[in-house]
């Protein structure tokens, strides 16, 4: 299998580490906007890295990544940058008759006159529009493939398959532990993402009634989270899993809920009161002039990179979907979930948790894909796949998923 992974920040980087010690990959081009970044990341793997190599690419770029599809004869484009990127590279793999992989979806925009009531463009409604071309292709868009949504999703079919007769609810949780040395804000995920899924209306799906959307922040409870983290505070924040489960899973609702603290919902709240959080260009004075700049880029720009705090990070951080229904006629609750420690993932792999967490599972896939254990075609989330296939792989990786029984 030849990959075109697009995007070198960590949650690449974290890719090609993995997918260095798989023997499913024939190639993979590492392409970044930042040459020198993609190239950081294929050095740093030593000997491994005899089958990666960089090249510079802008992923706005629609042609130019169609033109690097057909030139380096890559199977599948995996998508490791932010969602504003999503509908260029899905298109232009859908174009260069190539498979595709992404972790986030394309971008949702609130309801114009009820925001907090109704839905406007869901995440994924663009890609979801476009199903019926890539079945004609004949080529699979695995959407939503990263930890969550992704891994979360997963546990959700398992759920469905063996663990129940009927669901009431899922609900992916995930929290974490995880502090960072010498920061008082840190996000430990990208925070022009984290902006966009923590400010934007959360969606909510009951059966009956469809997706709505809430307040930000809504819904607040504690959910013990295990091997040590311990009870989170989790609100409701927009998230793909909302719109993916209920496509393929029968459940009568399916939520997504966030460990975020009161602080950092704080925080998130001052940048969303000063403007700080718009993707709008500002106009700002510069040596040469005035330039245009993006408020929500600043913010990225004048906080750590992620990528780089593994070093001064500690703790653990949890993905999980709690499913709550029924099994043989008798009440049953679980809660499925993967948990890695920085710290080993620091030993292992030079990358901290949430980023290698993340990057773990389209790796995953993309083995699944190439020996035809998981195969498709249209556009699809991990749920329309068989689980088993992919937990045990995942189990082989060396990171095991487990398995609570609340019930």
């Amino acid at each position: 299998m030849r990959v075109l992974l697009v995007g070198a920040g960590g949650v690449g980087t974290a890719v090609t580490r993995i997918a260095a010690r798989r023997e499913f990959l024939a190639h993979m081009v590492v392409a970044d906007y930042d040459l020198g970044r993609a190239e950081a990341a294929v050095a740093a793997l030593g000997q491994r890295g005899t089958r990666f190599s960089a090249r510079r690419l802008d992923a706005s770029d629609q042609g130019a990544v169609r033109r690097m599809l057909v030139e380096e004869r890559c199977d599948v484009l995996l998508n490791a940058t932010d969602p504003r990127f999503v509908m260029p590279l899905f298109q232009a793999a859908l174009e260069a008759g190539a498979h595709y992989l992404d972790m986030a979806m394309s971008l949702s925009a609130p309801h114009g006159a009820r925001p907090y009531e109704e839905c406007g463009v869901k995440l994924g409604d663009e890609q979801f529009a476009l199903a019926r071309r890539w079945e004609e292709a004949g080529r699979l868009a695995l959407v939503g493939m990263g930890v969550e949504p992704g891994l979360s999703d997963v546990f959700a079919r398992y759920a469905a398959d063996e663990l129940f007769d009927d669901i009431e609810e899922i609900g992916v949780r995930d929290g974490a532990d995880l502090r960072v040395e010498g920061h008082d804000f840190a996000p430990s995920f990208s925070i022009w993402t984290t902006i966009e899924e923590c400010l934007n209306p959360p969606v909510v799906y009951e059966k009956g009634r469809g997706w709505f959307t809430t307040p930000p922040f809504s819904e607040p409870e504690v959910f013990e989270f295990p091997e040590g983290i311990g009870p989170v505070e989790c609100v409701n924040v927009e998230h793909e899993e909302v719109l993916l489960i209920p496509r393929w899973v029968d459940a009568r609702r399916v939520t997504f809920k966030y460990g975020l603290g009161d602080d950092f919902i704080a925080k998130l709240k001052t940048l969303h009161e000063l403007g700080l959080d718009s993707t709008a260009p500002v106009s700002v004075p510069g040596d040469g002039g005035p330039v245009q700049v993006s408020p929500r880029d600043v913010v990225a720009a004048c906080l750590p990179d992620p990528a780089g705090l593994g070093e001064r990070m500690t703790g653990k951080t949890c993905a999980g979907t709690w499913v709550k229904g029924s099994k043989d006629g008798a009440p049953r609750e679980v809660y499925l979930y993967h948990v890695v420690d920085n710290q080993w993932s620091m030993r292992e792999y030079g990358s901290q948790a949430v980023v290698w967490q993340t990057a773990l599972n389209p790796v995953v896939a993309l083995e699944l894909l190439s020996t035809g254990a998981w195969s498709g075609k249209g556009v699809l989330g991990p749920e329309a796949l068989p689980p088993r296939p992919f937990l045990d792989l995942l189990t082989e990786y060396g990171s095991p998923w487990g398995l609570r029984d609340d019930s």
